[in-house]
């Protein structure tokens, strides 16, 4: 796991929602090797040998490597919607609940660049149930957004003649950041979100902060 990446959650180490300690090690192990080489690419074996484990080991916790997959995708969708459906349900202007929106979502995907990746690109190789059920997070995701939306128009703080179109267009901006995001570059994770609330809100017309 890229070492300048943040935890998921805030907890003092990477995914440390994940138990037993065993079970999280893996979970890590296959996040950095579903990033660097793809789903499909990726063994079994590769993920126990980043752990240190044997390949036995990885099917006490997980019956399958798609399971592992579903696994990061759950929480990490969790993870960002709780972010866009906070920021919905601020008090503020529109202009103010979209701007912490975007901040937020951008820094997450910045700061976990790595696990971004695999949450919102590996979506396809999920099985068909779980594809299901996170493709309904996602909607939720997208509804936080248009709500955002909808209220600034609303209010006349925002010019949005396609508010469908537009959250797609915000959400997929934001979501990029975790395919260049690269550590070593000459903007953290927060002065990206800066730049993109700033952008996302010349977007929809609204005066930036």
């Amino acid at each position: 796991m890229d070492a300048a990446e943040q935890t998921v959650g805030g907890e003092d180490k990477p995914w440390g929602e994940v138990t037993p300690e065993a079970a999280r090690r893996l979970l890590v192990a296959a996040v950095e090797a579903f990033a660097e080489r793809g789903y499909h690419a990726t063994t079994t074996r590769d993920i126990a040998g980043r752990a240190g484990m044997s390949p036995a080991a990885l099917y006490i916790h997980y019956k399958t490597k798609e399971e592992l997959l579903h696994r990061i995708s759950r929480i990490g969708h969790d993870k960002a919607l709780e972010i866009l459906e906070t920021a919905a349900a601020a008090p503020g202007t529109a202009a103010e609940r979209l701007d912490g929106a975007v901040r937020s979502f951008v820094r997450w995907h910045a700061g976990h660049h790595m696990t971004a990746r695999v949450v919102q690109y590996e979506l396809d190789a999920l099985g068909a149930e779980h594809r299901t059920e996170i493709v309904g997070l996602r909607r939720r995701s997208d509804a936080a957004v248009r709500r955002i939306l909808n209220d600034g128009v609303a209010a006349g703080e925002f010019d949005v003649p396609d508010v469908p179109g537009t959250t797609l267009a915000v959400l997929s901006l934001c979501i990029d950041v975790a395919r260049w995001f690269n550590t070593q570059g000459r903007r953290t994770p927060d002065e990206v979100g800066a730049l993109y609330a700033d952008l996302v809100l010349r977007m929809v017309g609204a005066q930036p902060k």
